[in-house]
């Protein structure tokens, strides 16, 4: 199902775009900026010093891989906010307005963006004296009592060199998927989150909005990794916790130097506009894990506010990699010999005759082979496993990628098998069959509910105290509503709680 942009237009298809332009070469679009790397003041969750205490521009999450229903286009998922808590109303998650959210493509194996992806956002509040952020049931994207919603434009840039050619405004003024706030409020989100899938007359299909955030694993691995004991695993940490997700489906074509060299590579960033009035790049996301447990805390603000191309800065954290350290010293388990030349490859050139393009320039990115089909029985440990079309040949939403990522660093490419892993295998939630294939996110009233609307009920919801309004007597809390959903009926019961609790207090002093 597909939504519309509220002022979409007729586009050429998108492989037609890229590949115009970059065969007419020059500057197509007088006085584009030059996109050489900013200064900047800062992926995964929570991973660096700086960038987390800025959520809303904060990378969780990188997945790309080709579409299982649609083979011949390659899907891209980038999550931010890291472990949005479902009930933190009124103010629910939304995108930033003074961010840049890109995705990014090396068409060559260069280490160097040939495009671009931006995601720009927009908010809306329609009565800002009200505290609500839906003052009514929400039962489309436009609805009136939806009080608060954001929409965005996407902005195809060409480059060449690291310098725009040419931008294409792709989509206009597409509809952000809301915050589940809860059955109440949004009975069939589904419905809302479907609505907001947008296909583009150039041949994308585009989603932005709230999802499950689909990163499974056992985060207590930080208590001296699972405890001393491995006593502390097998909890998805990340459990009922929700993400702001952008999901990207391209022809695999676009995105890719030729049918004779399908390996593209791709990471998401994130610049915020500083007081200067520009841009600078304060997030970045490519291979998961890397800038979390493979860059220590000196470089992490460094590599957030880097590119590819410059990499070479941090090789030696690939090549002499802490966590095997810790690992012998905890568990006794021998540490691989270093350099570490097999995780170069796995994780800054891509596997030789999987994902490595040829005359690649080592660098952080998310690589994936498009000519690869998808299976019908993915594995979740992927290449290990013998499912080439799994990490780290790109990343699929059911990828394990903590088992596989320490298998990897305990030398499992070197010899040394090994069945590592911190026992959380597949997702809380179930990914879709289509698009935007990331699970629906949990509800913020997603505790226990009272069933029925009867007088009775309500009062063995709320306890025995409770009476009917209107009955009378020292233990009634009067219940009241609001025909316009505003927030008169939230006060009145507010207040009638407040007294009702006063008063059982001051019995308790007799």
């Amino acid at each position: 199902m597909t939504s519309t942009s509220r002022s979409g237009a007729g586009r050429r298809s998108i492989a037609t775009l890229v590949c115009g332009a970059l065969a007419a070469g020059g500057l197509t679009a007088a006085g584009v900026a030059a996109l050489a790397p900013g200064a900047a003041s800062a992926s995964s969750h929570r991973e660096a010093p700086l960038i987390s205490g800025q959520p809303q521009f904060d990378n969780t999450d990188l997945y790309a891989f080709v579409s299982p229903d649609k083979p011949d286009t390659t899907t891209i998922v980038a999550n931010w906010i890291p472990m949005e808590e479902p009930a933190g109303g009124p103010n629910f998650y939304q995108f930033a307005e003074d961010a840049q959210y890109d995705i990014r493509v090396d068409k060559d194996g260069d280490a160097q963006e040939d495009l671009i992806f931006r995601y720009t956002f927009d908010t809306d509040t329609k009565n800002d004296k009200s505290f609500l952020y839906n003052t009514g049931v929400v039962e489309s994207l436009d609805d009136k009592d939806l009080n608060i919603t954001q929409s965005y434009d996407i902005e195809l840039i060409q480059l060449k060199d690291r310098r725009a050619v040419k931008k294409t405004k792709l989509a206009d003024d597409v509809y952000v998927a809301p915050s589940n706030v809860g059955k109440a409020s949004m009975p069939d989100f589904k419905k809302l989150r479907d609505d907001a899938v947008y296909k583009t007359a150039s041949g994308v299909t585009t989603f932005a909005g709230q999802a499950d955030d689909p990163f499974f694993a056992d985060l207590r691995v930080f208590d001296l990794l699972y405890g001393g004991d491995l006593s502390e695993v097998g909890r998805d940490t990340l459990k009922q916790y929700n993400v702001n997700s952008i999901a990207l489906q391209v022809p695999s074509e676009a995105i890719i130097e030729s049918h004779d060299q399908p390996v593209t590579g791709i990471w998401s960033t994130t610049q915020r506009k500083g007081a200067d009035g520009q841009f600078h790049q304060v997030s970045r996301l490519g291979m998961p894990l890397v800038n979390e447990v493979v860059n220590p805390i000196k470089d992490k603000d460094t590599f957030n506010a880097s590119s590819p191309v410059d990499d070479a800065q941090f090789l030696k954290n690939v090549t002499e990699p802490e966590l095997p350290k810790l690992i012998e010293a905890i568990y006794k388990i021998k540490a691989p010999d270093e350099p570490r030349n097999d995780l170069v490859d796995v994780f800054l050139k891509g596997v030789k005759d999987l994902n490595q393009p040829p005359y690649v320039t080592p660098s952080e990115q998310l690589r994936l082979n498009t000519s690869i089909k998808p299976t019908k029985k993915p594995k979740r440990l992927g290449v290990l496993d013998g499912d080439t079309q799994g990490f780290p040949n790109g990343r699929r939403l059911t990828d394990d990628v903590i088992d596989i990522a320490l298998q990897v660093v305990e030398g499992e490419l070197l010899g040394a098998k090994n069945d590592l892993g911190d026992a959380v295998d597949k997702n809380d939630k179930k990914f879709g069959n289509y698009f935007p294939y990331i699970g629906l996110p949990t509800a913020g009233s997603r505790g226990k509910t009272v069933k029925g609307n009867t007088t009775d009920s309500v009062r063995s919801g709320l306890g025995d105290g409770v009476t009917a309004a209107g009955v009378g007597g020292d233990n009634t809390v009067l219940i009241a509503t609001s025909a316009a959903g505003g927030a008169g009926g939230f006060l009145l019961i507010a207040t009638g709680l407040f007294w009702w609790r006063r008063r059982q207090n001051e019995r308790a002093y007799y």
